[in-house]
């Protein structure tokens, strides 16, 4: 089987009413993503997505249609999709960093080694280990009122841990908490998420405060510019430190796990570059004792399967002890699926079939098709507003 060619399409799909979030990042109101197709020989697809965001990684859609359109198809082209280890590094012979692009590509082509074999893909990484993945929805940095109305609907829909947004107002952040530790009672899990928000002094005075409603964990509370400041903050609290920003390669898992700087490692694929590039970062992880978690940069159908197989097929990935974010298909208005994923409300399930075990439906990539000035390359990003 060879490679005969790789589409990268702009989309932008909105979040649902009532949905939108908003984090020290900044807004996100609709998702200007790419969804890319690896077309074969054989008349195999295979199927990925970037879930790009300037914010995040520096990425946009442009620069990933261009990047993939002009640097990594022709090295990859005439390739047999299945050896995903030696396409790798053709990819990284030709780009640096761009770690959602270079995800996109990947995945599709454990989709095609998948599809190829006739197994799903947590099967090529070893098998499951889990048949289903607890979840947490993540309720932003709004206002109170709104927070604990869009927690009460996960909470009657059977949702059984949640993730609040904080960093922007340390006052407001702990009202926000303690609302919504009110509504969800005792055993409710929350985790918090500063995404980088809070100053070191902040953070020690909000884990010292919201220590009495039994925060599950905190996300990235301070910046990702010195990993010694998160180790001190991580011997200053009983709360468990979670990095999320701070480790996207496993470089960045060694340095957090040698500086004993964490208690839990976020993983997902568009974030690490890539299902391998997770699968090394977990290993980091695991070689230090260290759980990881299922983070999100709220994907569509297809980056949400692959994080799927992930959770299912490696131990590390402790969705028992730290619920993961394989939601973001249930925030926006369409996920590009002929059928949806099964997501919650506790839990979600991997698919089933070969490969990534989804199929692309034309008629919502028709619909969502990104043809503005952006996606062409002809105009600014500054109108679009998102965040990781």
């Amino acid at each position: 089987m060879k490679i005969t060619r790789i589409e990268a399409i702009p989309v932008n799909v909105p979040l649902k009413p009532g949905m939108t979030t908003k984090t020290s990042h900044g807004e996100h109101a609709t998702s200007p993503y790419v969804i890319v197709q690896v077309h074969t020989d054989e008349g195999l697809t295979g199927l990925g997505e970037a879930t790009v965001a300037p914010r995040w990684s520096g990425e946009t859609s442009q620069s990933c249609v261009a990047i993939i359109h002009g640097l990594i198809a022709p090295v990859l082209t005439g390739e047999d999709p299945t050896q995903v280890n030696h396409l790798r590094r053709l990819i990284e012979g030709v780009v640096r960093l761009n770690p959602f692009t270079k995800a996109a590509v990947e995945m599709a082509l454990w989709d095609l080694a998948g599809k190829s074999a006739g197994v799903p893909v947590y099967q090529l990484l070893g098998g499951k280990v889990r048949g289903e993945m607890p979840i947490r929805m993540v309720v932003g940095s709004i206002d109170i009122p709104h927070a604990v109305e869009l927690a009460r609907k996960f909470l009657d829909k059977g949702v059984k841990c949640l993730k609040v947004k904080v960093g922007l107002d340390p006052d407001q952040d702990f009202e926000r908490v303690r609302a919504i530790r009110e509504l969800a009672g005792p055993d409710i899990p929350i985790s918090v998420d500063a995404n980088c928000g809070w100053t070191v002094p902040q953070a020690k005075e909000m884990l010292r405060r919201l220590r009495e409603f039994n925060i599950l964990f905190a996300e990235q509370p301070i910046p990702t510019a010195d990993r010694s400041e998160l180790a001190a903050l991580r011997r200053h609290t009983d709360i468990p430190i979670m990095a999320d920003e701070s480790a996207f390669t496993c470089g960045d898992a060694w340095h957090l796990t040698a500086e004993r700087a964490v208690d839990i490692i976020s993983v997902y694929p568009g974030k690490n570059g890539g299902v391998q590039a997770t699968v090394e970062v977990v290993h980091v992880a695991k070689a230090a004792g260290i759980p990881c978690a299922m983070g999100s940069n709220l994907e569509l159908g297809i980056g949400t399967a692959a994080m799927l197989h992930l959770g299912a097929a490696l131990p590390t990935i402790a969705s028992e002890r730290y619920p993961g974010d394989f939601i973001g298909p249930l925030y926006h208005e369409a996920d590009m699926l002929k059928t949806p994923l099964t997501l919650g409300p506790a839990a979600a399930r991997v698919p089933e079939g070969p490969g990534l075990g989804v199929e692309l439906d034309e008629g919502q990539l028709k619909k969502y098709r990104d043809h503005s000035s952006v996606a062409r390359g002809t105009g600014s990003v500054s109108s679009i507003t998102f965040e990781g």
